[in-house]
C-alpha cells in the first residue's frame, strides 16, 4: 500500500534492531493501588485482582540501551501534512534534569520532524482548553512518579503557549501547579488493564467528556498475561474509539521496554505501525509514535515504570505527535 495516498498524516518508527531478551533480576511486590477506583470513589473491579500493576508486578533489571533521546518519529505526507525533514532525531539529557511540578526541563525528549497537520483537520478548537484523554494502565497513571508523563507534557504545551487539559474518570494525580498553571490532574489510566478491560471502559466511562486528542498506550499488561491475539485486541480497541469519537485525533503508541517479556513486546510493538497505517488510509484520524525506541531501561524505577526521567521521555514524543495540532 502506498502510504503517501493515506488522508491523514501517519507517522512510522524506523525500527532498529529488536532488543535482546533480559532476565529478570528479581521480583518487585507492588500493592494494590488507589489508582483502581474512580474520581467519585467507586470501585473498577476490571483491573485484576489486587489492582495488580501494570505487566503485573515482575521487575527486570538487565542492561541499559545505550540511546539517550527519546524515541523519533518519521513523517510520511499525503493530506495529512508535509514529510518530515530527515530522519529521526534525538536529545541528550537537559542540565535542568527532569520534569518537576515547578516546570523544571524534562531529562530527554523526542525532537524528531513530523511535518503539519492537514489544515483540513483541526480537532482543537479554536479558543478554549484542548481536552487530551491520557488512556491506559498504571504507566498512563503515573505509578512510579506522581502524574507520570502528563507532567511535563503539560509543561511543553503551556511553554509554548497552547491552552490543554487533561479528561477522565480515575483518581486524580499529579502535583498542583505546572509552570505557574494550576495542573490538569485528570486522566484514564487503571493499573493492571489490559487491552480489552481499557476496551471495556469505551465508551463509558472514558469518553464521558469527549476529548479532542486521545493518547493511548495499552498491551503492558497482555505481555505479562496473554500477549497472544494483543495485535487483534488492540486493533478492535482502535475501531472502537475511531467509531465513538470520530472527530479526535487518536495517537497510539507501541508500548516502553518491559525486559521480563522482551521477545513479546518486540513481536506486539511491530504489529502496531501496520495497524495504524490500516486505520488511517481508510479516513481515520489516528496517527502512530514510537514510545520503545530508544527507551532505556535504566529509566524503568521498578523493571516496568518509568522513572521521572522515563516519563519525560513519554512526554516530549506524545508531544512531538501532536504539537501541531494544538492552538
Amino acid at each position: 500500500m502506498d502510504i503517501s495516498t493515506s488522508p491523514l498524516l501517519v507517522r512510522r518508527s524506523v525500527v532498529g534492531a529488536l532488543a535482546r531478551g533480559i532476565p529478570l533480576a528479581g521480583l518487585l511486590l507492588v500493592g494494590s493501588l488507589a489508582c483502581s477506583s474512580t474520581s467519585d470513589g467507586s470501585s473498577d473491579g476490571s483491573g485484576g485482582s489486587g489492582g495488580a500493576t501494570s505487566a503485573g508486578t515482575q521487575a527486570g533489571g538487565g542492561e541499559t540501551s545505550g540511546g539517550t533521546g527519546g524515541a523519533g518519529v518519521t513523517g510520511t505526507s499525503g493530506s495529512g501534512g508535509q514529510p518530515s525533514t530527515g530522519a529521526s532525531t534525538t536529545t541528550t539529557a537537559s542540565s535542568g534534569g527532569p520534569a518537576t511540578g515547578s516546570g523544571g526541563g524534562p531529562a530527554s525528549s523526542s525532537s524528531g520532524g513530523g511535518g503539519s497537520p492537514d489544515p483540513g483537520f483541526q480537532p482543537c478548537p479554536a479558543t478554549g482548553a484542548c481536552k487530551i484523554l491520557p488512556l491506559g494502565d498504571s504507566i498512563t497513571f503515573g505509578l512510579g512518579f506522581d502524574g507520570g508523563y502528563r507532567v511535563e507534557l503539560f509543561r511543553l504545551a503551556v511553554k509554548d503557549g497552547h491552552e490543554i487539559t487533561f479528561t477522565g474518570t480515575q483518581q486524580m494525580n499529579g502535583p498542583a501547579m505546572v509552570e505557574g498553571v494550576t495542573f490538569p490532574r485528570n486522566h484514564e489510566g487503571i493499573s493492571g488493564e489490559t487491552i480489552q478491560q481499557i476496551a471495556n471502559r469505551v465508551p463509558t466511562p472514558a469518553l464521558r467528556e469527549m476529548p479532542h486528542i486521545v493518547l493511548l498506550h495499552a498491551g503492558t499488561n497482555d505481555m505479562y498475561r496473554d500477549p497472544n491475539g494483543a495485535d487483534t485486541r488492540l486493533g478492535a480497541l482502535l475501531d472502537e474509539l475511531i467509531a465513538e469519537a470520530p472527530d479526535a485525533l487518536i495517537v497510539v503508541s507501541s508500548i516502553i521496554p518491559f525486559p521480563g517479556g522482551a521477545n513479546a513486546v518486540n513481536t506486539y510493538n511491530a504489529t502496531i505501525p501496520g495497524l495504524v497505517e490500516a486505520r488511517a488510509s481508510a479516513g481515520a484520524h489516528v496517527v502512530y509514535v514510537d514510545q520503545f525506541e530508544g527507551f532505556p531501561t535504566s529509566e524503568l524505577g521498578d523493571g516496568v515504570h518509568p522513572n521521572q526521567a522515563g516519563y519525560a521521555r513519554m512526554a516530549g514524543v506524545w508531544y512531538e505527535a501532536i504539537s501541531d495540532y494544538l492552538r
